[in-house]
């Protein structure tokens, strides 16, 4: 065994060195599911600032250091506070927000989003299988979204106001009414924050015999 650890000493440094960079600093993630859609499509593969927000102790939650305030529009990825699993979601409140839903129109602190430019396309949910869903662009307290909402699908569509508490956020998927976010979820401490994903490091259509979509490769998210 120590022979083998001395002649293999530089790449036991090197994975070491990797899972730091990875856990701690930067990361990438696949985008397994369509509840980002239209803003991220299944096959993307986004990169993740790890620094963005917290600096942590490796493959833990423990928060460090505190770095930037998390901001409502911001795209992130975090454990889930119901089982832990990672999911990728855009924050649309921050501590002390009022966040309520009617119909699927998103209200912040009393001001009810605006959407136009709508337009009616199938959405992919399987091999040869699509559903009808209405894009439209969401306006919302100075920034805008592409979003998406399928009349076809049940969803939770209407949610009663809720203060976001401090140090937590709401998160909802740009795919309305196909997205297991903060509506289900709950709201997501600030602790349970992995990174803010800022651009597309590379995309292929897994629905489409993973054919690479070249467009997108390097495409800002912010």
């Amino acid at each position: 065994m120590k022979r083998w650890l001395s002649k293999n000493k530089g790449f036991i440094v090197f994975l070491l060195c990797f899972g730091v960079f990875r856990t701690a600093i930067a990361d990438w993630n696949p985008i397994p599911s369509g509840s980002m859609r239209p803003t991220l499509l299944e096959g993307d593969v986004v990169f993740v600032n790890r620094l963005a927000y917290n600096i942590k102790v490796p493959l833990t939650d423990i928060v460090v250091a505190p770095l930037g305030d998390p901001q409502r529009g911001d795209i992130v990825t975090f454990s889930s506070p119901r089982d832990g699993m990672r999911l990728i979601k855009r924050i649309v409140g921050v501590p002390g927000d009022r966040i309520e839903m009617h119909g699927d129109i998103l209200t912040v602190n009393g001001v009810a989003a605006v959407y136009d430019d709508t337009w009616d396309a199938p959405d992919p949910v399987g091999a040869g299988r699509t559903t009808a869903s209405v894009h439209a662009t969401e306006h919302l307290d100075g920034s805008e979204r592409a979003v998406q909402f399928l009349p076809a699908v049940r969803a939770r569509r209407d949610m009663a106001p809720l203060t976001v508490p401090a140090g937590n956020y709401f998160m909802l998927g740009d795919n309305r009414d196909n997205s297991e976010d903060s509506r289900y979820i709950g709201v997501v401490p600030r602790a349970l924050l992995i990174g803010k994903a800022n651009h597309i490091v590379v995309s292929a259509d897994i629905l489409d015999h993973w054919h690479p979509r070249l467009g997108r490769t390097g495409m800002s998210l912010d």
